[in-house]
């Protein structure tokens, strides 16, 4: 009985609370933001739904559009994949936005009403630690 109470709580214990197995992606919303003088676009994703603006004063009615079952479980591998306290502190492989050779891009994750924000990147050149979930955010919006 003892061994079997000690393999119960060793399970218990060792999944963790807030452990990545457990973040659920009906608690996130993730926002892409890229920009430049002449170009703006922000995508947000929350309960397997997406919406895409390109105004930057938000005057126009968004219409969102589902994400299918697939893409929503690939999106949320992704996102189970990203340390959500590191975010801040990745480094962009690239500055080309310093010298408007490329849009100013940010990633924004809020999950279980706290927000997570990367430092600025390179639009198409995210840190290589959050670029699959990155991509597959992009991926969803057709590039005109």
């Amino acid at each position: 009985m003892k061994l079997l109470s000690l393999l119960i709580l060793t399970v218990v214990f060792s999944k963790g609370c807030d452990s990545p197995k457990n973040q659920n992606m009906d608690a996130v919303v993730l926002e892409y933001t890229a920009n430049t003088r002449g170009f703006y676009q922000q995508i947000s994703i929350k309960n397997q739904e997406i919406t895409v603006s390109n105004d930057r004063d938000n005057n126009k009615k968004l219409v969102p559009k589902k994400i299918t079952d697939a893409d929503w479980n690939e999106l949320g591998l992704y996102f189970k994949e990203t340390k959500l306290e590191e975010l801040a502190q990745y480094k962009a492989p690239t500055e080309k936005r310093f010298y408007d050779g490329a849009a100013i891009a940010n990633l924004k994750i809020t999950y279980k009403d706290k927000t997570y924000e990367s430092t600025s990147f390179d639009d198409g050149f995210p840190p290589k630690e959050i670029k699959k979930l990155v991509d597959k955010i992009n991926s969803f919006v057709k590039k005109e």
